[in-house]
């Protein structure tokens, strides 16, 4: 089991990379994480929804993700409330109170009937943890973090994120505020993102074995371009960071960042292109003159359409629109792009309806049943910006509360094929002049040819040549688990942590005979 000092120091992307290590070696591992907060989430074959970040880590360990790697999902709606994914499944929405002080607990249940059916068929479990096992005011309720690992019987690796600093200070703290039982979990300390010589950190390595009395297992180096989905929006600032400082390039797509932004994922194959550029706008200064605006998806809609409207970003959009920047919604923008965004049971919040940006001639109303299913879908022939995008078989998801209703006849870009019991149906809807389009599909840019032709588009109207293919995303995202786990293998004294797997194995069965 994988902890960390706080959140976001590289439990999941170390997490992914034990998972790569173990299935090169023949292991039949299996990636788990108890309990999620993030507002990036998929959906498995069977309508499930889970966190995404086991979703990579699945890929990274040759499995088809299940939500049993994930069985509680919790995204933040606003006001210090969250809806509750229990098993894949909405329950509801909760406060942080009515969460951890009543119900974490009996979603524990959920959480062991997982870990039961997993241990049933996986040699090797690689549990992560949530922000820091040290939470004293949330460890009475914790089920993601030592709850877990005493149920196991797991030995745990203690990380800390060295790039922000204070990491001797964080791991000796944590180490300190852990009662004994826990303690004696850990039996790792692990250094992540180091940049510089190691041979320099000898000192600080003799320092910490020797206060802690815990071995530390490895020095991971800084992985630059990583080239594996994020799970929060802590990972886009980061990332984002790094991409303004280096890259400049033909094709310039601004994304909203909206305040409940979810899914972001949906865009990291249009950046990872060498001609494409993708910056996250949240004020109105910061559009400027796009190639492309997209407006993505919400865990929020109409909070965010009100952020829209009251941050000027409306305002911005629509000069740009009106000047023949093209634009398209996903999802939540999607139904942004409407006449007008009703919730009369409150699903999403407070407001009974709000206006739409009127783009499209359509109106959304939530309703209490969630949509989550994986679709294949076809392009047959969409006219957008004075060129064709033609698509196949393209593979995607759906993740949405609304009913969306047209006022006027419309062209729809994509036809959805039927799967298990569900007909067949259009999706989306195109503007007259090719200008504007939206759609309920997640993940339509990661098929190659797709994104190509959407960015090729782009090329031609700036007088730029069209390019071929110039990425396969399955293939960049098998590269990039190979280079995670050749990268974390050296740098991890694989043979003592496999040691210490195999005497905590020898524990627990021999507590099991007992």
């Amino acid at each position: 089991m994988l902890m960390g000092t706080s959140s976001h120091v590289g439990k999941s992307i170390l997490t992914t990379a034990l998972c790569r290590i173990f299935y090169r070696e023949g292991q039949r591992v299996v990636p788990f994480k108890a309990q999620n907060m993030a507002l990036n989430s998929y959906v498995t074959k069977d309508g499930l929804e889970m966190g995404r970040a086991q979703v990579a880590q699945a890929e990274a360990a040759g499995l088809e993700p299940m939500v049993d790697m994930n069985p509680v999902l919790l995204k933040p709606t606003g006001n210090s409330r969250s809806q509750v994914i229990l098993a894949g499944r909405p329950i509801g929405n909760m406060s942080a109170r009515e969460y951890h002080a009543g119900y974490s607990l009996e979603a524990f249940a959920e959480v062991k009937a997982a870990l039961q059916r997993l241990q049933q068929q996986f040699d090797t479990l690689v549990v992560e943890g949530a922000g820091s096992p040290a939470e004293v005011n949330l460890k009475s309720h914790d089920i993601v973090n030592m709850r877990v690992a005493k149920y196991l019987h797991a030995p745990v690796l203690l990380i800390a994120d060295i790039d922000r600093g204070g990491a001797l200070a964080s791991l000796v703290g944590t180490l300190e505020l852990l009662d004994e039982e826990e303690r004696a979990l850990v039996k790792g300390l692990v250094i992540n993102k180091f940049r510089g010589d190691v041979s320099l950190f000898t000192p600080a390595i003799d320092f910490l074995e020797k206060k802690t009395g815990k071995p530390v297992l490895g020095i991971v180096p800084y992985i630059e371009e990583m080239g594996i989905d994020d799970e929060d929006s802590v990972s886009l600032e980061e990332r984002e960071r790094e991409e303004k400082q280096e890259k400049r390039a033909d094709i310039r797509i601004a994304v909203i960042e909206l305040p409940k932004l979810s899914n972001f994922t949906d865009f990291d194959a249009l950046a990872d292109e060498p001609d494409v550029e993708v910056t996250y706008v949240r004020r109105p200064s910061e559009l400027g003159s796009p190639d492309l605006i997209i407006l993505p998806g919400s865990k929020s809609t109409t909070e965010d359409l009100l952020f829209l409207r009251e941050s000027g970003l409306e305002r911005a959009v629509r000069t740009c629109v009106e000047s023949g920047t093209p634009l398209i919604g996903i999802c939540g923008g999607y139904q942004m792009l409407g006449e007008a965004i009703a919730d009369p049971h409150h699903v999403e919040s407070e407001h009974g309806a709000v206006k739409g940006l009127g783009y499209l001639p359509m109106k959304t109303t939530f309703a209490e049943t969630k949509h989550t299913r994986q679709v294949t879908a076809d392009c047959p022939g969409m006219e957008f910006f004075g060129c064709t995008l033609l698509g196949r078989g393209l593979k995607g998801y759906e993740i949405h509360m609304g009913e969306t209703e047209f006022s006027a006849p419309v062209r729809h870009p994509f036809y959805i094929h039927a799967a298990k019991g569900e007909p067949s149906r259009w999706d989306g809807a195109l503007r007259e002049d090719g200008l504007v389009f939206g759609t309920y599909i997640h993940g339509l840019f990661d098929d190659d040819a797709f994104r190509r032709q959407l960015i090729n588009t782009l090329r031609i109207h700036k007088g730029l040549r069209p390019l071929a293919i110039q990425r396969n995303r399955r293939q960049a995202k098998e590269r990039a688990y190979e280079h995670l786990a050749d990268v974390v293998e050296r740098a991890l004294d694989m043979e003592k942590l496999k040691a210490i797997m195999a005497e905590m194995a020898e524990e627990r069965r021999e507590e099991e005979r007992v």
